[in-house]
């Protein structure tokens, strides 16, 4: 089981850290940095600038809400990213929530799985260099072609919902969960496995994104929580949380209160639940939990508050790498 390393985008946190933690994952052997995108940096540019500043590490770009950029341009921005660094360079396309797309973006975020399935044909085309032809519901591009070289990383779709397992086991090299249970990734697995069957082709790898944080200080602590306080009453998260014991803390989510007041009642048990938090024998073991589960790669969210650029959390894990 492959670990790598996720850039973290903590809001609560300088921007420019995360040029740090590119920088300390390529150091300390980790072979891809994920590069998602929120509120701070572009996607592209951060890319760029991190296999500047690195001498290594492969880039994995987003998921990028397919709802917001264009087959063309993120196929065009994975390229640009590739040629101007010279690194390997994978694509991941997601749908992302209604905050991003709808209020920051002011698109619409309908129908995602089709739009999630014509972007990925599209964009699958234009990063092997062909002339690409192609009218969808939802996404189209007519006509055009790379004038880069052709970018062969793994096409990697983001899913969680089950329509959107069914297009990554269609269309994906590789399904990316994020923040899940050893059992909730066990079931989307079996999703996974059974599309690419109906579909006649080999089932994609999995990546799952989760949070990190060896021997944790409280502000790691809080900083994690803080991050998750909006998916306790997201639709299959709270479902989810409950499932792994905490039921209590979802019905309390799902009556509305304050975010402060909801946090404050959040225990550190949950992180440990849907993350890497612990002592290393932990978090060894839990890892060994996702192994069994189906993971083939573990994405590290490294937890920076009280350990600057996750320097003590990567630092400790990069000693699994061999295994």
């Amino acid at each position: 089981m492959q670990l790598s390393v996720v850039t973290p985008l903590w809001q609560d946190r300088p921007a420019a850290e995360n040029l740090e933690v590119a920088v300390n994952a390529d150091r300390l052997g980790f072979g891809e940095l994920w590069i998602g995108e929120m509120a701070t940096y572009d996607a592209f540019a951060f890319a760029t600038a991190a296999g500047l500043a690195t001498s290594r590490i492969g880039l994995s770009i987003g998921p990028l809400a397919v709802s917001v950029r264009t087959p063309m341009t993120m196929a065009l921005g994975a390229a640009s990213v590739a040629d101007l660094t010279g690194r390997p360079v994978a694509l991941a396309l997601g749908a992302s929530s209604n905050v991003v797309v709808e209020e920051w973006h002011g698109r619409e975020r309908a129908r995602t799985a089709r739009n999630l399935e014509e972007s990925a044909q599209i964009v699958r085309g234009l990063l092997a260099g062909d002339k690409v032809d192609f009218s969808g519901e939802l996404a189209s591009c007519r006509g055009y072609r790379l004038r880069l070289d052709a970018v062969p990383g793994p096409l990697t779709i983001a899913a969680f919902g089950p329509a959107a397992v069914r297009v990554a086991g269609r269309l994906a090299d590789r399904m990316l969960l994020n923040m899940v249970t050893p059992t909730s990734l066990g079931r989307l697995r079996e999703q996974l496995h059974a599309a690419a069957a109906e579909a006649g082709r080999p089932a994609p790898k999995v990546a799952v994104w989760l949070s990190c944080a060896v021997d944790p200080r409280p502000e790691a602590m809080q900083q994690l929580l803080r991050a998750i306080v909006g998916y306790l009453a997201a639709p299959g998260y709270a479902e989810m949380i409950s499932e792994a014991g905490f039921a209590e803390l979802v019905d309390y989510a799902r009556s509305r209160p304050h975010p402060k007041e909801l946090l404050a009642r959040m225990p550190a048990e949950l992180m440990a639940a849907i993350g890497l938090v612990g002592s290393e024998a932990a978090i060894a073991a839990r890892l060994q939990e996702y192994r069994a589960a189906g993971a083939d790669e573990v994405c590290l969210v490294p937890a920076t508050a009280g350990d600057p650029a996750g320097i003590q959390t990567l630092t400790a894990m990069a000693a699994g790498l061999a295994g």
